[in-house]
């Protein structure tokens, strides 16, 4: 099995060299904790798109009642949407038999590169497990594929995907397994954070940023490894909980 990890979506130069391969999503601030929350929490599906634009007239198809428009443009709901990013907004009451429709600065936009992928999952710290037990049940290539931050390197994002890794690759002779140099970069800072995960989104450029915005709360519970056994799979367009 190769394991690669790219560091941004700037990196897929060819979506259509994902037909055969696993590729994870992550976007631990927000996209994947929010979505792992929405689904917890009964949303029908989520659809994201890779602009505001797309979003609304993705909204102007369907039943005023059915669905909500979600997401942000500079860590802030955006101006006539229902919700904004944080997790905290997606309660039950609020989404539940609902269809979502998605645009966030940096997540939505990975995913929607993921569309050729054989699977794409959706990974955060909070369902972490759900997401290695899926990938260990299969002998695809994968690809850790980072959000980041406007197409700029995350720190949060690098040590999620490393973590991945490790716990792909634990116990198991390395010799399975072709991991390459991003990759092993990617477990080295698992390593060297993965102690105290709320720290060091606290300490990231990502964290301070939605700190200013009065986000901190959201910081706690994208931290929180293994609280959401949610399993999101992004196919033929819309975002499933699987499992």
């Amino acid at each position: 099995m190769n394991i690669d990890l790219y560091f941004t979506p700037l990196q897929i130069q060819d979506e259509l060299s994902l037909q055969n391969k696993t590729v994870i999503v992550v976007d631990v601030l927000r996209a994947s904790t929010t979505i792992a929350t929405a689904l917890k929490n009964g949303a029908r599906v989520i659809i994201p798109t890779a602009s505001v634009e797309n979003a609304v007239k993705y909204a102007s198809t369907l039943e005023p009642d059915s669905f909500l428009l979600c997401g942000e443009r500079g860590g802030k709901i955006i101006d006539g949407f229902h919700l904004g990013n944080s997790p905290l907004e997606y309660t039950e009451e609020k989404v539940k038999g609902k269809t979502l429709i998605y645009a966030s600065t940096n997540g939505s936009v990975a995913i929607t590169k993921t569309k050729y992928a054989k699977h794409s999952i959706i990974a955060g710290f909070v369902n972490i497990s759900e997401v290695v037990n899926f990938v260990k049940g299969n002998s695809d290539d994968v690809l850790i594929l980072c959000s980041g931050k406007l197409n700029r390197f995350c720190i949060e994002d690098a040590v999620c995907g490393g973590m991945i890794a490790f716990l792909l690759t634990k116990g198991k002779s390395r010799k399975r397994f072709n991991l390459s140099d991003s990759v092993n970069a990617g477990i080295k800072l698992y390593k060297s954070y993965g102690k105290n995960l709320l720290k060091m989104l606290r300490e990231s450029e990502h964290g301070k940023f939605l700190i200013e915005l009065g986000f901190e709360d959201d910081l706690k519970i994208a931290s929180e490894v293994d609280s959401i056994p949610i399993l999101p799979v992004y196919s033929d367009g819309v975002i499933k909980a699987l499992r």
